[in-house]
């Protein structure tokens, strides 16, 4: 039996948006992360140092760049899940039941 046996007569349906999506997100993610950091780099530029000047902007655009970055993760995360479902279905090794007591399943009744 080889490793991955593709099920007989599976469906594989074509892919839409995906990969489309999947390949726009790296220009996404380097387009956001540098609209969120040029005010830090800006203002360290100008300052010299974040921590003792504005701590509440500084701190607002790091969490909008983390939260940036969280986003696109989730994104290329679900874009996979869908490309996989999308692909031929697998046959995985059987697993037969053993031998069951007859008289369990169908109870007397009352």
């Amino acid at each position: 039996m080889g490793r991955l046996n593709k099920l007989p007569n599976g469906v594989r349906y074509p892919s839409h948006q995906e990969w489309r999506l999947l390949k726009k997100l790296p220009k996404w993610w380097l387009l956001g992360t540098l609209v969120f950091s040029t005010p830090l780099v800006h203002a360290w530029w100008q300052q010299g140092d974040l921590l003792t000047h504005d701590v509440e902007r500084t701190a607002m655009f790091l969490g909008l760049l983390f939260t940036f970055w969280f986003f696109i993760g989730a994104m290329i995360i679900g874009l996979i899940v869908i490309i996989i479902m999308k692909g031929p279905g697998y046959v995985s090794d059987p697993y037969y039941l053993p031998k069951e007591d007859k008289a369990l399943e169908n109870p007397p009744q009352r």
